[in-house]
């Protein structure tokens, strides 16, 4: 296994001993837990929930898996808002409209 198999195990295990959102992890702590950069832990936080692990987190509660449909709702939706929020500014700086840039995106991934 190489490191970052290894990095991606010891997540998901350290955060099924944080199940819902009142025993949530600060990402500063998780990282230190881990052993590795805060840089590092939002890679393998980004690359176990391309792999449909739902690990759930916001700035108030940290890191979390969720123990109830609810949860995991609100962590989606924290999510969109952020990349909303993201696809906003790309806008702006493009001095196009979202919807225009949503529809060039869409063009892009065809």
């Amino acid at each position: 296994m190489n490191d970052a198999e290894l990095t991606h195990i010891a997540l998901i295990n350290e955060l099924s001993q944080h199940l819902g959102q009142g025993r949530g992890i600060r990402a500063d702590e998780l990282a230190q837990a881990l052993h590795i950069t805060p840089r590092r832990l939002r890679l393998a936080i980004s690359r176990a929930r391309e792999e449909g692990f739902s690990i759930c987190g916001h700035p108030r509660t940290g890191y979390y898996m969720p123990e109830t449909a609810a949860e995991l709702e609100r962590a989606c939706a924290f999510l969109h808002a952020r990349a909303m929020h993201s696809l906003r500014l790309l806008a702006r700086m493009r001095r196009v409209a979202l919807p225009v840039l949503m529809g060039q995106l869409l063009l892009a991934q065809g």
